[in-house]
């Protein structure tokens, strides 16, 4: 599509219109990548806060390393009941329109995000403290466990075939917004403080999160429903129950995008999270150098995200996802080692290449890849149940797995800092796991998302 092209047309079934103006496809590439900023600023505050702050507020201890697992726990805990929220806000995609979905997620996410600033701390109510941000915890996680699943299924229906990688990326580059915007601020607020925790600053960030809620329902209000799913409705098509057809038709293709998900998820959670806290707490760089590794890998993954996209379109979806899990795996040794090292900037330069090349490289490229990967009758639902499983696997089970490494190196070898063997060893099997799922998904690029077939299918399916 070129800025002179006011629309495009979709082949049409019947006679319902397909008609995308060029201001509703940047209005859903908007709309899109406020959610993701959202959910991103969020992720990116709740790693942050989990490595630096929650431990000795809400979940005291003498001993550091515990109040650390503690902290890391309810992160967990927000990944793990995602599929939850995957599986309620699948079905109303498939089943109600995906414009529907954006609204109630990111009203959910940004709720719960505002509400953690108002928290009493374990000091002013004791047990209640850890139990109401877990609570809230939860919320987020229910929210976010189908914001980024709508926001590609909705730009991959929204964006031409030719350039649907390009397009269907664009709203991840909100993910560079979303954590620059929460490392800007913390790394901000921890200039001149000590000890953050001990001041009622660390709250700042999750109040903000109002704005960014106010901003995007004003534009997903404004946003057309998804075209793909208007022609269903007109049709009489839309699944009565798509998650039945899901597990009926799509097991092979969901098990493909966990095993996709594996190292770009879980390294995701393991350099934004985990790492932050080994280069602080073990290795004892400054609080807000956490926070500044956050900025430059996302000033360099504004450039590789839709880069990524852009190659998904030019030479293929599998092929481009292969490539950047391969980079992962060869990183992780020599990245983990630069940070046992405590020099500030060889680690600044080192996450940023890490996180912003092979983690977010793998990102971009899933923008088109998994919608693709589904027939048009559950779509959202498939997209939704695969990407959550596979964020309780790798996401957020990462740092806990990586404070037990952290504790355990302390034990064996007498030393916190060696824990960067074993936990780069975990990120390479992660990565391994990815790089074999790619020999076996289907290549879908410029596939027809009218198709009731998932890609790789060439029976109708079973609708239930």
């Amino acid at each position: 599509m070129r800025a002179s092209v006011n629309t495009h047309q979709r082949d049409d079934l019947g006679d319902t219109s397909a008609k995308i103006t060029v201001v509703d496809l940047y209005r859903a590439a908007w709309a899109s990548s406020l959610g993701s900023a959202l959910e991103y600023y969020d992720f990116a505050l709740y790693s942050l806060a989990s490595a630096l702050i929650f431990g000795p507020l809400f979940f005291p201890s003498s001993n550091p390393n515990v109040g650390l697992l503690a902290s890391f726990g309810t992160y967990f805990l927000g990944f793990a009941v995602r599929p939850v929220g995957g599986i309620i806000f699948g079905v109303l995609g498939d089943r109600l329109g995906r414009k529907f979905v954006l609204l109630a997620t990111i009203l959910i996410m940004g709720t719960a995000s505002t509400a953690i600033g108002l928290l009493p701390t374990y000091q002013t109510v004791g047990f209640w403290a850890p139990v109401l941000l877990t609570g809230l915890r939860l919320l987020q996680g229910i929210g976010a466990g189908a914001e980024q699943a709508g926001a590609a299924v909705l730009m991959a229906e929204y964006a031409p075939r030719e350039r649907r990688g390009f397009f269907a990326a664009l709203p991840f580059t909100g993910i560079m917004a979303g954590t620059v915007a929460a490392a800007v601020i913390y790394f901000v607020m921890l200039l001149g403080v000590d000890n953050i925790a001990n001041t009622w600053l660390w709250r700042v960030p999750f109040l903000l999160s109002v704005f960014i809620i106010a901003v995007a329902i004003w534009i997903r209000l404004k946003l057309k429903e998804s075209p793909e799913f208007t022609k269903l409705e007109a049709r009489h098509q839309v699944a009565d129950r798509p998650l039945a057809n899901l597990l009926s038709n799509s097991l092979r293709n969901v098990l493909i995008v966990i095993g996709l998900r594996m190292g770009e998820n879980g390294g995701s959670s393991i350099y934004q999270a985990l790492a932050v806290s080994y280069i602080v707490s073990v290795v004892g760089l400054k609080g807000q150098v956490g926070a500044l590794c956050l900025v430059c890998a996302s000033i360099v993954g504004t450039l590789t995200v839709p880069m990524s996209g852009w190659l998904t379109d030019r030479y293929g979806r599998v092929i481009v996802y292969r490539f950047f899990a391969c980079f992962q795996l060869i990183a992780a040794i020599p990245v983990w080692w630069i940070f046992s090292q405590g020099e500030l900037v060889s680690t600044l330069v080192a996450i940023s290449i890490a996180l912003a090349v092979g983690v977010w490289g793998m990102f971009g490229a899933q923008g088109a890849l998994l919608p693709e990967l589904f027939g048009s009758r559950h779509r959202y639902i498939g997209v939704s149940v695969a990407r959550e499983a596979s964020a309780v696997l790798a996401g957020g089970i990462a740092p806990l797995i990586g404070a037990a490494l952290i504790g355990w190196a302390t034990s064996y070898y007498g030393s916190a800092r060696l824990a960067w063997i074993p936990i780069a060893v975990y990120l390479v099997v992660l990565s391994l796991i990815t790089v074999a799922t790619t020999f076996v998904t289907p290549e879908p690029r410029g596939r027809d998302l009218d198709d009731p077939r998932d890609a790789g299918q060439t029976e109708m399916p079973h609708e239930k």
